[in-house]
């Protein structure tokens, strides 16, 4: 079984929450705050693993959450932060953002990594409010809650030639005689279910070739089998197309040559443009070999490269390797596909919106207020003065004057509503 495209959800830990504490010991009067830190969220990171081949994993495993940062403690303890959580997934896998499908990441390298989410931010004890004019603050700040999100995870298969053709053509057997590959081989058609990967050896040289399900007209519709993998051949720099030139199945190598060729248009105008090699397989079931490459060259208008081989005597396979070798030596190397954006979550910690509600009703929104809310206890008279500061500080109050605020008004902020005075 394969699976080549799934939605998944992950998390990144939660922040771990400050502590409120002060210090308590024998002979000492008057312990100052000593509450510690929270710690931070684990982190959501994907990493290219090249011994894994499919997203067979995410069948069933679809929500992923990285551990949570501990709470910080007394006598200036701060919280452990939380793991972060490995996903492991095959080297060719594009991630992209569920809701917007837009590309985060193409992890083509093996090792290569992508930092999803980053861990919630720890808060911080009441010891780091501590100022000359705060000394013994009751209040801290918590963890930083984080959210969920979905991420599309596609695998589009890392090799540089692909095998195409229509079904039962000798593909498997192919990639079975020129490489280290094992795949299922047997005298019917659709024997092929799943992309095989083959690693062929030239020298002290190497290429991956990628043998894919086969192709039957209608295939970039819908039809068939082999049009789930058509992505398989995207990042491919040659095209090795196998046509049955036996005729055992009554086949006619023109049609079937063309048939394929329209439908890797149809899919992906790229695709149709690669370079090709044609491989008439089973020659040693043929007699008349030379004039059916004649007969072939005659109906189409495409100059290309023709090897008649045999797997099975292996007449003219290591003359097909070279050939294949000696093109790919001129082709450029696959690039990855572009990413329109790097960041799944990116953290805002500096907006701020004012609207006004009513005649003298405003609400105050933003990045900037939900970040510095996890450290405000409003039912503490210290901790709303600190707050109270921070908007002075920060300029917050100078945007209320601006957006037409006066003394009196009422400003709202969250569940929060209060009148404000400059």
């Amino acid at each position: 079984m394969n699976l080549d495209k799934v939605t998944i959800s992950i998390k990144s830990g939660n922040g771990g929450s400050g502590k409120v504490s002060f210090h308590r010991e024998k002979y000492v009067e008057k312990g100052g705050p000593d509450g510690g830190d929270g710690g931070n969220g684990g982190s959501i990171i994907f990493v290219a693993n090249k011994n894994k081949n499919t997203l067979l994993d995410f069948q069933y495993e679809k929500k992923f959450e990285a551990e949570n940062g501990s709470g910080g403690a007394g006598k200036l303890q701060s919280g452990k932060n939380g793991k972060d959580l490995y996903i492991q997934v095959p080297c060719g896998t594009v991630i992209k953002d569920a809701s917007t499908n837009q590309v985060l990441a193409d992890l083509i390298e093996d090792g290569q990594t992508y930092l999803a989410l980053k861990g919630g931010r720890g808060g911080k004890g009441n010891n780091f409010f501590k100022s000359p004019t705060r000394q013994s603050p009751r209040f801290s700040q918590l963890g930083e809650v984080t959210k969920t999100y979905k991420v599309t995870l596609e695998l589009k298969t890392i090799a540089d030639v692909a095998l195409v053709g229509k079904p039962n053509v000798g593909k498997s057997t192919l990639l079975s005689v020129i490489s280290n590959a094992k795949p299922k081989i047997a005298d019917y058609e659709f024997t092929t279910l799943t992309p095989n990967l083959g690693v062929v050896k030239f020298y002290d040289d190497s290429f991956v070739v990628a043998d894919i399900p086969g192709l039957i007209d209608g295939a970039s519709e819908g039809a068939g089998l082999g049009y789930e993998f058509l992505a398989h051949i995207e990042r491919t720099r040659l095209v090795v197309h196998v046509i049955d030139a036996s005729g055992y199945y009554g086949n006619d190598i023109v049609e079937d040559y063309k048939t394929i060729n329209n439908e890797l248009k149809k899919y992906n105008e790229r695709l149709s443009t690669l370079p090709q090699i044609v491989v008439f397989t089973k020659l040693d079931l043929i007699d008349n070999i030379d004039e059916k490459i004649k007969y072939f060259k005659s109906k189409i208008k495409d100059k290309v490269t023709i090897v008649p081989i045999s797997s099975i005597t292996r007449k003219n396979v290591d003359e097909l390797v070279k050939t294949i070798y000696e093109k790919l030596k001129t082709l450029p190397k696959s690039e990855p596909i572009p990413v329109e954006q790097t960041e799944l979550a990116i953290k805002d910690t500096t907006s701020v919106k004012i609207d006004q509600l009513a005649p003298h009703v405003f609400e105050l929104s933003g990045g900037y207020l939900d970040n510095l809310q996890r450290g405000i206890v409003f039912n503490d008279s210290q901790s709303l003065a600190y707050f109270q500061m921070r908007l002075e500080k920060d300029g917050i109050m100078d945007k209320l004057k601006d957006a037409g605020v006066v003394d009196g008004d009422t400003v709202v902020f969250g569940s929060l509503q209060y009148e404000i005075y400059f």
